[in-house]
Parts: C-alpha cells; structure tokens; sequence
C-alpha cells in the first residue's frame, strides 16, 4: 500500500494541482522551513465564508510540494468553518505513509499557509507540528 501512497506523492509533487497565482485573491500567506528550505505561498479567494478557488507557488522536496497539492484539492469550496477541522492528522492520512520528524514538518507546512491565510497569523501551535 505505501506503493500506491508513494506513486501518489510523486504524481503530485511533479504535477501539483491548483498551481500558480490567483489575481482576485482576497487572502494570502507565504512561510518556508528554514531547516530543509521549503517555501509555500497560498494565494484564496474566499467568498462569503467559502473558499472558492485557492492556489500555491513555492519550492522545496516531493513532500512538501504533494502535500500542497492535496491539501489545495481538499479545501476548494470547503466553508472556512470545515477548514477549522482540517488538522494534522487529516494531512497524514493524505499522504499515506510514515514521515520522520523532520519529513512531518515539511508536510504540515502547506496546513500551516493555509490556515495562516485564511484566518491570520496567529493560528497556528507550535504543538500541531510535533
């Protein structure tokens, strides 16, 4: 099964979904992983509480890059209140396979942008990334 999950990863790391930038974006936020260099930017347009289109740019290993890709999938016309319930363990189980620590860290980065994005800095515990 990891396989499959690996296949999944690549795929998206090298085809990323909703890649690029949006020119009507009401929201956005950019942050990277110092320790492995990833870089995320999330660029929404939310409307009356929904996110009607979201897209990323940014850099960094398969992982990260996959994850933004899923988790842009995930989240296009999801209200911000079902964004609330997107946390860390929904991005694991998206990826599919075990992550070390500092692997966790590059696939919470893309969560951490988006939630940033959307409802402001301060979002964000730092325990969420343990």
């Amino acid at each position: 099964m990891d396989d499959l999950y690996k296949e999944l990863i690549l795929d998206h790391s090298q085809h990323p979904h909703n890649h690029g930038t949006l020119a009507d974006a009401t929201n956005s936020y950019e942050d990277s992983n110092p320790l492995c260099g990833d870089k995320i930017r999330m660029e929404m347009k939310i409307e009356n509480g929904v996110i009607a289109d979201v897209k990323f740019t940014g850099k960094g290993c398969a992982i990260s890059q996959a994850s933004a890709s899923m988790l842009t999938d995930e989240i296009k016309g999801k209200s911000l209140e079902e964004l609330k319930h997107i946390d860390k363990q929904v991005v694991l189980d998206m990826l599919g396979i075990p992550l070390g620590p500092s692997r966790i860290k590059c696939a919470l980065l893309p969560l951490k942008v988006i939630k940033a994005s959307a409802y402001g800095m301060n979002v964000w515990d730092d325990e969420d990334e343990e």
